[in-house]
Formats: C-alpha cells, structure tokens, sequence
C-alpha cells in the first residue's frame, strides 16, 4: 500500500507540472495583456513588461515561475490588485469558499445518503417516490436557481437571511449558498446510494448473512453500507472539490468574496499570475482528494489492498 501512495504521489506531481505548464502556455498566448489600459503609451507598456520580466523567452519566464511557485511565493496580481501578492489575495477569499463548499459538500452527502438509504429500503412505496422526487429536483435545477428563489422568499420577502455575504454575520451569511450548493450533491449522491444499496441488498452473500439472524441494524450498517460505499466515494471526490472551489455563479448572487468570483475577473482582465494561483489551488485540491479516495479504497474493502499489493 505504501509503494502504491508513492506512485500515485508522483503522478500526481508530474500531472501537476504538465497542468501548470500547459496553462502558463496557453495564457501567454491568449489575446491582450495585462497591460491593456489605453492611456498606456507602448514606451510604458515595454517597461512594464520588463519590470515583470514578461518581455523574456517564455522557457525563462515559466523555469522563473516554477522557482517561485515552489517556494510558495505566486508572484504579485498585474490588474486586479495592482502589486499585491498572491498569497495575500488567496489568504482573504480561499477560507470563504473552503467554508461554504465543505458545508455544502457534508450537508449534501449525509442528507444524500440518508434519503438513498431510505429509498432502497423502502423500494416502490412513498418513501421510495419522494426521495426519487428530491433527487430528480436536485439534479434538473441548476444551483443559482435554488440560490435565487431561497434568496428572494429567505432573504428579500421573509428577511431572516441576509441578502448579500456581510462580514458582520459570516455564519448566517453561508447559509443560503449552502442550501443551493448542496442540493445537487445531495440528489447526485441519493441516486447513488439507492442504486448500490439496491444491487448490494439483493447479492447472495447479503441473503446469506439475513438468513444467518443478523441484526438489520448491523446487515445495512456494516455489510450492505461498507459495499455500497466505494462507488460513491469515487463520485464524491471531484464534486467536493468543485464545491469547496466555490461556485461561481452563486458567489456571484450573494456577493460571496471567494476564489470563484476572483479567478472571473482574472481571466476578464488577464491577470496570469491569478489565474495561474487559482488553477494551481483547484489542482492540488481535486488530486489530493483523489488520492484520498484511492486510500479510502483499501481501508472500506480488503480487497482492493490486497489487489493492489498482488499486482506490486
């Protein structure tokens, strides 16, 4: 198992070299600049592409890159906040999105779970049709529909939420975002999990452990739950990391100061180097989930280790 973490590890870096350089390539040669003001003369703007050193070959311009990334130092913003550093930038927005999109993604894979749980054991009654019901809602209706109308009855005609984020009440002021961003994690994992709980409460080996007078609670809780897990796992590691990235559009309707907002106005205006820092940010996030998913396999089904150590 520690052989198969190393490798994935590597990938995992040399994925994120390939990410990062493709990216730096293709922003070098998007229309514009960062400098794009019309009352810069283009004397001003040679200075400040080399003050910035964006007038060197682009081999240099990405090795000088690389140097400062690794040392955790993403150069400063060109446009958005005129020298400021990166990390200063990241530093007041990424806690906001990370709050928002970890409520929104364990609030929806518990309220998920329970209502997939309750489906396939309840198979064709009202129980079964209702959380259907939910799931089909939650998938049909994009997240900023959801944010809207809690925002219009909530917010605008009920005024026991805040409109707009205030820093005043930050908790209150995530608790519509969340709501809207976990209803189509909540749908997509409550269709997985009845689709899983289905398969795994009619194999054998589960008819077998019924007939041997096992406890329901233990049958679901720890044999037809432990199964039914892995593939919803696999579902939940790409939309945590979309979720926790935050949303862009919602962010947009409450006026949420997160990296979502900042990576439009820094693909708006050309800002490499926050772009460049976002992007890198959602790499690190997807693939460390991933990762941690991969983990997770081994310790849920014996199995899966035991393969992988064969195949070492």
């Amino acid at each position: 198992m520690a052989k198969y973490i190393l490798k994935r590890l590597v990938m995992s870096l040399v994925t994120i070299f390939i990410l990062v350089l493709l990216l730096f390539t293709m922003l070098r040669f998007m229309p514009g600049s960062p400098f794009n003001d019309e009352k810069i003369t283009a004397i001003q703007r040679a200075n400040l592409y080399a003050k910035y050193g964006l007038d060197k070959p682009l081999p240099v311009q990405f090795v000088n890159y690389l140097k400062s990334m690794l040392t955790g130092d993403f150069g400063i913003s060109y446009v958005i906040q005129k020298n400021m550093p990166i990390t200063e930038l990241l530093k007041v927005r990424v806690p906001v999105s990370l709050q928002i999109g970890a409520q929104a993604t364990i609030l929806g894979s518990l309220i998920g779970l329970f209502l997939g749980i309750l489906a396939a054991l309840r198979r064709n009654t009202f129980a079964d049709s209702f959380a259907t019901f939910i799931a089909v809602i939650g998938v049909s209706f994009p997240s900023y529909v959801f944010a809207l109308a809690m925002s219009y009855f909530f917010g605008f005609k009920l005024k026991i939420l805040p409109l707009l984020y205030s820093n005043a009440f930050p908790l209150k002021s995530t608790i519509m975002p969340t709501l809207s961003l976990s209803m189509f994690a909540m749908a997509t994992i409550a269709r997985f999990a009845r689709t899983e709980m289905v398969d795994v409460m009619g194999s054998d080996y589960m008819l077998l452990a019924d007939s041997k007078g096992i406890s329901t609670y233990r049958l679901i809780g720890v044999h037809a739950l432990r199964n039914a897990l892995i593939p919803i796992i696999t579902v939940l590691a790409p939309l945590a990391a979309d979720l926790m990235i935050g949303s862009l559009v919602v962010e947009s309707i409450f006026s949420i100061p997160g990296i979502g907002s900042l990576l439009i106005a820094a693909i708006q205006f050309n800002d490499y180097n926050v772009v460049m820092a976002v992007v890198f940010l959602y790499s690190i996030m997807l693939i460390s989930l991933t990762l941690i998913v991969d983990i997770l396999y081994g310790i849920i089904d014996p199995r899966i280790r035991i393969a992988k150590g064969a195949k070492q």
